[in-house]
């Protein structure tokens, strides 16, 4: 299994498998991480590799105590689709 890792110097979480890499691209923002886009190779495609991507990013970003501003649509599906994780959400209160 391909490990994810968040790659500080270029902000963006990636995950490197079968010679190709899928990114989760964000800036950060004080105590806030603003999600920009997500990008996930044809080759990985359908292998739930986003949603892999994303959850090991809000855990990432819980575990730091800051909170997410999702720009990204996949993002934002995300959050859609895992009302338990709105808590991050930098309006949520």
């Amino acid at each position: 299994m391909a490990d994810i890792v968040n790659n500080t110097a270029k902000q963006r979480y990636e995950l490197h498998q079968d010679d190709a890499l899928a990114i989760a691209a964000y800036e950060r923002h004080g105590d806030v991480v603003v999600f920009t886009h997500t990008v996930v190779p044809g080759a990985l495609q359908g292998k739930g590799i986003a949603s892999r991507l994303i959850k090991h990013a809000l855990y990432n970003v819980r575990a730091q105590g800051l909170k997410i501003d999702p720009q990204c649509e996949f993002v934002a599906a995300y959050l859609d689709r895992h009302p338990e994780e709105r808590d991050l959400l930098a309006d949520a209160g």
